[in-house]
């Protein structure tokens, strides 16, 4: 067994459990510090494996909503009772949200890949997730809406489809997107958090056709997807605790500190 091969995996699951919840740009922070170990995941083996780790880490988190859901959703198309209907309206909602970057991931996701999966992309879209959550959060505080509309449930599906772009964080998109409707903030969270049960889903089926067994590193992939689970259960809850306090301002700068160092790698490397 390759002992360092392994820690690299190990971290690199630990990159992904971290970074996954947080408005920072998992996908962005795999790509660089795939550069940084020069370790090259060319197909999707891993990243769907990961992916499914912190997949599992957010479903036991909100296992009780996502059951509440079900069975009203299912109680509602039976009885047609009102007590049963607005969380109905809810899973709609969030099936109308993950419609957008469902349609442009299955129409460009090669294309995307191919053409932004690099270190320099990265780091310009870490500058623009860093803009957005610094002026969202400015802009938020003062936010009461709770009950979200079809509108807001489109909107936010539209800022989703922008976290197709490797350094584009999908749970900060869908937080711009939900806060700029006026949503508050712990209503944004927990509708981007549900969203991206049914969204990772559907990334993983489209990119099940994708795998080759022949590549798989066992060890490698069993570590990663343990260690993604746990730190992915972690941070969330971290996450949690942490903007509660209004403290969202921090991963834009963060954002921005990591955008340029992005930049200036491929700058050293590349130019000097």
């Amino acid at each position: 067994m390759n002992i360092i091969l392994l820690l690299k995996y190990l971290f690199l699951g630990f990159i992904q459990g971290f970074t996954e919840p947080l408005p920072i740009s998992s996908s962005g922070h795999l790509v660089l510090f795939q550069e940084l170990l020069s370790l090259s995941i060319e197909d999707l083996n891993f990243e769907i494996i990961v992916n499914l780790g912190s997949l599992f880490a957010i479903v036991f988190l909100f296992r009780h909503d996502l059951w509440r859901l079900i069975k009203h959703d299912i109680l509602f198309l039976k009885t047609r009772r009102d007590e049963y209907k607005q969380d109905f309206i809810y899973s709609f909602l969030l099936v109308l949200a993950v419609i957008p970057a469902g349609i442009v991931g299955l129409l460009l996701k090669d294309w995307i890949e191919d053409t932004f999966k690099n270190v320099l992309s990265v780091g310009l879209s870490l500058l623009v997730t860093a803009i957005a959550l610094y002026f969202v959060q400015k802009e938020s505080t003062e936010n009461t809406k709770e009950v979200i509309s079809t509108k807001d449930a489109i909107t936010i599906g539209l800022f989703q489809v922008f976290s197709l772009l490797p350094g584009i964080s999908r749970s900060g998109s869908t937080m711009v997107g939900g806060l700029s409707r006026k949503i508050k903030f712990e209503d944004v969270m927990r509708f981007s958090f549900l969203l991206y049960i049914p969204i990772s889903l559907a990334t993983m089926v489209l990119a099940v056709r994708d795998i080759d067994t022949s590549t798989v590193f066992i060890t490698g992939y069993l570590g990663a997807f343990l260690v993604s689970i746990v730190t992915t259960y972690f941070a969330v809850l971290w996450f949690f605790r942490l903007v509660r306090k209004g403290n969202l301002k921090y991963f834009a700068y963060y954002c921005l500190v990591v955008g340029f160092l992005a930049i200036g790698y491929v700058f050293i490397v590349e130019v000097i």
